[in-house]
């Protein structure tokens, strides 16, 4: 795992010195890998027991056999996972985690522990809880059951009820820096070229996880499409229907998120290479970008109209003589 030092050693401390707060926040960038991190630190805490000894050790030392065992296998029985769920007779999920669950969850507290120390409940992710659901869980959190800790992943923990977040010790993932991004993602892909390592560090904004999507997604041939409307203005618009059709639609969402997330750096690469007196327009529709996104995100995020719009503000970056042919 990459950015989880900071975190792991926090709560290794506090382990250590038997002192461990029984909720955690995990607060950072959705893609950051704090459902791993709850993961890893699950596994940890029924493989160990309750801590206080001073050893030095890290959060994937195997500890019990047995317990790890029964982890890998995903059936140990005082790990217990929360999350949205698949709809009746769809494989999409649920918009939020219901009080439902979070009641089943919490009549399971009352139960004694059936093997262990410890018992972990991992909330993947706490911002989708229901209201209803996040009272609940605010009155667990007040009145803590005995040798029970609380793993609450947050992409926005800003969003989340101040008193949630009051009962819990938070740690915080952070965007990495862009040479350690880089020298880890040419460790993990060693195949790709050192400037398609670069792209994707700029446009992954130091989320691991959304750089490992990048690379699946083929930076370089999104790239290629738009920076071909840049440079030719796309007489005709038909690059820019392309581009519309292949961002639009929900399946595609991938896709337009993947754009989104290169443009900015394009357009500075561009900026880069254009004599000063010709840099203001051009950061003029970095501008008309940023602005046309986030108006498409706070409405119905129509993918299709926001890659032919994205298209056009491309264009308007072309070379003069071709804007003067269209």
């Amino acid at each position: 795992m990459i950015g989880h030092e900071d975190a792991e050693k926090a709560f290794l401390e506090a382990w250590q010195a038997g002192r461990l707060h029984h909720a955690w926040l995990l607060a950072g960038p959705q893609g950051m890998g704090k459902g791993s991190f709850a993961t890893r630190t699950a596994r940890f805490l029924v493989t160990h027991g309750r801590g206080g000894e001073g050893q030095p050790i890290t959060l994937d030392d195997p500890g019990d056999a047995a317990a790890g065992k029964l982890v890998e296998a995903g059936n140990h029985p005082e790990i217990i996972h929360l999350s949205r769920q698949p709809k009746e007779k769809s494989k999409e999920l649920a918009r939020n985690i219901t009080i439902d669950q979070v009641r089943g969850i919490i009549r399971r507290l009352h139960l004694s522990l059936s093997l262990g120390d410890w018992r972990v409940i991992i909330i993947d992710a706490v911002d989708d809880l229901e209201t209803d659901g996040a009272n609940a869980l605010l009155k667990t959190l007040e009145e803590p059951p005995a040798k029970t800790l609380f793993l609450l992943v947050s992409h926005s923990p800003g969003r989340l009820l101040p008193t949630i977040r009051s009962r819990c010790r938070t740690l915080r993932f952070q965007p990495i820096d862009r040479d350690v991004m880089e020298a880890w993602l040419h460790e993990q892909r060693a195949m790709l070229d050192m400037s398609e390592v670069r792209a994707i560090a700029a446009a992954s904004g130091g989320v691991p996880g959304k750089a490992l999507a990048l690379i699946d997604s083929d930076v370089a041939a999104m790239e290629k499409k738009l920076l071909a409307i840049a440079a030719s203005g796309d007489p005709g618009n038909r690059l820019r229907e392309a581009l519309a059709r292949e961002v639009g639609g929900t399946s595609n969402r991938a896709r337009l998120e993947l754009v989104i997330d290169i443009v900015p750096g394009l357009i500075t690469r561009i900026a880069r290479e254009r004599p000063v007196a010709e840099i203001a327009p051009v950061l003029a529709q970095w501008d008309r970008i940023q602005r046309n996104v986030r108006d498409a995100i706070r409405g119905s995020y129509d993918g299709s109209m926001v890659g032919f719009e994205i298209g056009n503000c491309l264009a308007e970056l072309a070379p003069r003589q071709e804007q003067a042919a269209r």
